[in-house]
């Protein structure tokens, strides 16, 4: 018998009502797929905190299972988050994805909250101490930008593994090896929980690139040609329709049976993804 697969979907909060409709269509033909969790992002330095929230209770309003916002360290004290967990616990969230965060501007260099929690290892404790919420955490396969290097954000996450952490998820890749490699290293290092890969439905190479280039994802060089000359519609979603389904496929064969996806809030090759992974079961 094959083991189970699983999915999990990451939106984030609208802030016009355009994005509005373009949120509540993606989710509404994402749940019909019966995902594991969904998670809603929390804005750089706490910028969509009511917007995080207000998304989050639409999503259970709903009927979404496993409602996972995103919380972080950045801009909040202690008081600030123990009254944003309160307020999930209360209303039934059960999980959360816990986060150093990002600082409101890109060029500014991380700065803890006098009073709040330094960092992700922190917060996780702190709110395990509170709660038992299921908190999920972030992993970098090619080390977090501010990172000394890999082996530190193992030891890193091997440190959120002990905090409380139930399951950890990656920054995207382009390359499958490159998971592939970190997930080994990980495991080595004593990191028992599982690694979700974090797979990104791109819809725009440029802004893709933009992203990876912010987060530390390396493009390789066959990517950039596989996408040269190609930066519209349809050529452009056909071949990160094609990207994404293959790294999917491989991934599968590996023996990967979770997987998270990022979807910038828009649903076609999510659904064609969980089409193609499905017919593997």
């Amino acid at each position: 018998m094959l083991d189970p697969l699983h999915y999990s979907f990451e939106f984030f909060p609208p802030k016009t009502q355009a994005q509005a409709s373009q949120l509540w269509e993606a989710v509404d033909n994402l749940l019909l797929l019966g995902p594991q969790f969904v998670s809603v992002t929390f804005g750089a330095g706490g910028s969509t905190r009511e917007k995080t929230r207000d998304t989050v209770l639409q999503m259970m309003a709903k009927g979404a299972k496993n409602v996972t916002p995103h919380l972080t360290c950045v801009g909040l004290s202690k008081d600030d988050i123990h009254a944003i967990a309160e307020d999930y616990w209360q209303h039934g969230v059960r999980a959360l994805v816990g986060l150093r965060g990002d600082m409101p501007e890109k060029a500014m260099a991380y700065q803890p909250h006098p009073a709040g929690y330094a960092y992700a290892t922190d917060l996780i404790a702190g709110l395990k101490n509170r709660y038992p919420f299921d908190i999920k955490v972030s992993a970098y396969p090619e080390k977090h930008p501010e990172s000394q290097s890999l082996s530190h954000d193992i030891n890193v996450l091997k440190r959120k593994q002990d905090a409380g952490a139930t399951q950890a998820i990656t920054q995207f890749f382009f390359d499958v090896d490159v998971y592939s490699r970190f997930v080994d290293a990980a495991q080595k290092a004593g990191i028992t929980i599982p690694i979700v890969p974090g797979l990104l439905a791109m819809h725009s190479f440029p802004q893709a690139k933009a992203f990876a280039a912010f987060c530390g994802t390396s493009v390789p060089p066959w990517v950039d040609r596989w996408f040269s000359g190609f930066d519209r519609e349809p050529a452009n979603h056909h071949l990160a329709a094609h990207l994404l389904i293959t790294q999917c496929q491989t991934l599968y064969q590996r023996g990967v049976r979770d997987f998270h996806f990022y979807t910038l809030n828009r649903w076609p090759l999510v659904s064609a993804a969980v089409q193609v992974l499905r017919a593997h079961t």
